[in-house]
């Protein structure tokens, strides 16, 4: 048997990235960061396209005994259900079929939530306010460093409370937040490029820090964002 060895940190957090926090089947799309589980955990499972060992679904696409299937490009995040059934019926889902979710998630799932191209920038800003203002509301409130109501300890119930909140609610938002800049960069203006640019690179270092458990700090969120498509 082929010894596994740990997926690179780099790894994971762009797959996480990648998926924006949902499951990269099409028609499943369920939060990796599930309510009911406050936030604070995720289910989400590292699916190999090509299978780690010998045999193994998909084993008959494996192109050499060499290949490094432990790559980005051979992994896919999926929900327990799906990543079982995946394996499950490998006739039914070959690689390229795996390789076109992870291609087309992100136009999914930006259907999925409502994201779309828009005609002006005001209907930009209009679409971004409600998940600025909300991820806002709760940095004032629970962060650490920002945060006015408590002394910051990690073993507070307010620290956690926190954690989970980066997790399932404000990561969340900022990736709808990028898939909506993305899909209506036209309107944008040269400024405002270096100020979705600091951003992704914030959103970056917060899911490096929180999902992947890389040390590190993130940068500031960029002030230019309360401003976005003003």
């Amino acid at each position: 048997m082929t010894k596994r060895k740990a997926i690179p940190s780099a790894i994971k957090l762009r797959l996480f990235a990648d998926s924006a926090g949902y499951c990269q089947k099409p028609d499943c799309l369920t939060p990796l960061y599930p309510a009911e589980l406050g936030g604070e955990k995720h289910i989400a499972e590292m699916a190999h396209i090509i299978p780690h060992g010998d045999g193994g679904p998909r084993n008959d696409e494996k192109n050499s005994n060499s290949v490094d299937t432990d790559t980005f490009e051979n992994l896919i995040l999926l929900c327990p259900k799906c990543h079982t059934i995946i394996d499950k019926e490998p006739d039914s889902f070959p690689r390229a079929t795996l390789l076109e979710w992870k291609r087309e998630h992100l136009v999914k799932l930006s259907v999925n939530q409502g994201i779309k191209h828009y005609d002006t920038r005001q209907e930009v800003r209009a679409a971004l306010v409600a998940r600025l203002a909300e991820n806002k509301a709760i940095w004032k409130k629970l962060a650490p460093i920002e945060g006015s109501d408590f002394e910051f300890d990690p073993e507070s119930e307010m620290a956690v409370l926190w954690e989970q909140r980066i997790k399932s609610v404000i990561l969340p938002n900022h990736y709808q937040t990028q898939a909506l800049i993305d899909a209506n960069l036209h309107h944008a203006t040269e400024i405002e490029y270096e100020v979705i640019a600091e951003f992704k690179e914030h959103v970056r270092g917060l899911a490096e820090r929180h999902v992947c458990n890389v040390a590190g700090k993130a940068i500031r969120f960029p002030e230019g964002m309360e401003e976005i498509f003003a």
